[in-house]
């Protein structure tokens, strides 16, 4: 190059516009110090109007936040990189100004969490609550449960507010028509609650309370229907009747000399994983239709493992249901419809993928061997490093090379840990060879998994 290209170059180079990096470290200072007023003033603030105001300048602060512009840092020739070498100013400004940003959200949260609470929340509160008891059917004893419960909430409704809702007077579950003062009585009870409770929603909005000046009795009003909402869900639905007969005529109470948990089907399930009894909890799996007793029949069968499980363990693992995997996995049965059905979720999303791999390799399924090496070279890191626990503990000698392969050249070192891992697993002379290669490694998880090699002395 001439001497007059050079020039030209740097005439060139100090044309570009250069970035004041200290003038936006003090428009970021000075947002931090905004941040900061504003987290005692929020702390400080008594009413919605307080609230208001805050809300307003924390609008202002993140436009300014928004309006700083951070810029890119300069590229760098990856060979001359070091470790130790002190990020570029850019990067810090980077950070600073990524700190800012989650600490101005967290600051509208707790803006959000303080507001409130407000009278439309109870009617909120109120009609959803009528909403559940007029779309479930109940049976006589959770008629009376509901009608009991009501009229304490409405007790409770008009200490507070000074008003006199209450219940029909002829209202009371009736199994069949029956006739009243005023007409038929159908045993509608759920139909004749939801109107009660619009007469308590119209006496709140009547009320027309003040966040501030009334927030103690908003309060109240919300903690009478905490406590109606969880009565209502404790009275008995015809469904649950059914259900409870049905599982003691097959003996599923007989268990119960006394109750630790509520409900007692909880307990029972506790019991019968306890002894055994798979049928008892596969009953209740079947029969309970409660997420919160279906999650604890899960839990138990996936302690326990049982063959029994199998058939509806496939089932629900055929509806992407990862703890149907993972109980499937702990089962350990490398049955064909097993192995078809997770190698289904070998090559899908990520949430699948980890389960899948996993069950598969507890299993030892052969079958898989081929699907899952395949996901060694997945653009994920997570699923390269899944599918190489899942090879290992599958055990198969035709990974070693690739797994060898992966620990020589993959560029994320937990995936190489994993290979590592997978190697000792399989545990041949060959594949402990290959790790103990890799007792200075400069990951320390590789060095870990390498100094775990106990090599026989050759013969």
């Amino acid at each position: 190059m001439s001497e007059d290209e050079a020039n030209g170059d740097e005439a060139a180079a100090d044309d570009e516009p250069s970035v004041d990096l200290e003038s936006i470290e003090a428009d970021l200072e000075s947002v931090r110090g905004d941040l900061d007023d504003l987290e005692d003033d929020l702390e400080a603030a008594d009413t919605e109007a307080d609230l208001d105001v805050v809300e307003g300048d924390l609008e202002t602060v993140r436009t300014d936040l928004e309006s700083i512009e951070v810029p890119e840092p300069p590229e760098s020739d990856d060979e001359d990189e070091d470790e130790d070498d002190e990020p570029a100013p850019e990067e810090e400004l980077q950070e600073t100004y990524d700190d800012l940003e989650s600490d101005l959200g967290d600051l509208e949260d707790d803006l959000e969490e303080q507001r409130g609470p407000y009278a439309e929340d109870v009617v909120s509160e109120i009609t959803g609550v009528s909403g559940t008891i007029t779309g479930t059917r109940w049976t006589f004893e959770g008629d009376e449960e509901l009608i009991e419960a009501t009229e304490d909430f409405l007790a409770g409704l008009n200490e507070l507010l000074g008003t006199d809702v209450t219940l029909p007077d002829d209202l009371e579950p009736a199994p069949g028509a029956e006739l009243g003062d005023d007409g038929p009585i159908d045993g509608n009870v759920p139909e004749r609650l939801e109107a009660t409770l619009e007469e308590s929603t119209d006496a709140v909005e009547a009320a027309d309370l003040d966040a501030d000046d009334d927030a103690e009795t908003i309060a109240g009003l919300l903690e009478r229907c905490d406590d109606f909402e969880s009565d209502v869900d404790d009275a008995t639905e015809w469904t649950d009747l059914e259900v409870r007969e049905q599982l003691r005529r097959e003996g599923f109470y007989d268990v119960l000399d006394h109750v630790k948990d509520f409900p007692p089907e909880w307990h029972a399930i506790k019991v019968h994983e306890k002894r055994g009894n798979v049928e008892q909890i596969l009953l209740a799996y079947e029969s309970l239709g409660s997420d919160f007793m279906e999650e604890h029949c899960l839990e138990a069968l996936e302690r326990m493992g049982p063959e029994e499980a199998i058939d509806p363990m496939l089932q629900k693992a055929g509806r992407r249901d990862t703890a149907a995997m993972s109980i499937l996995g702990k089962i350990g049965v490398a049955d064909d419809e097993v192995v078809e059905t997770l190698l289904d979720y070998v090559d899908s999303n990520r949430d699948l993928q980890k389960p899948a791999f996993r069950a598969l390799g507890e299993i030892g399924a052969e079958d898989a061997v081929q699907p899952i090496a395949n996901q060694l070279v997945a653009d994920d890191p997570d699923v390269r490093s899944w599918a190489a626990r899942a090879l290992g503990l599958i055990g198969d000698t035709r990974v070693i090379e690739p797994l060898a392969d992966v620990l020589a050249d993959d560029e994320e070192d937990r995936v190489r840990a994993s290979a590592a891992w997978a190697l000792n697993q399989i545990g041949t002379q060959d594949a402990l060879e290959i790790v103990a290669d890799y007792d200075a490694d400069r990951a320390y998880l590789v060095q870990v998994e390498a100094q775990k090699v106990d090599l026989e002395p050759a013969a």
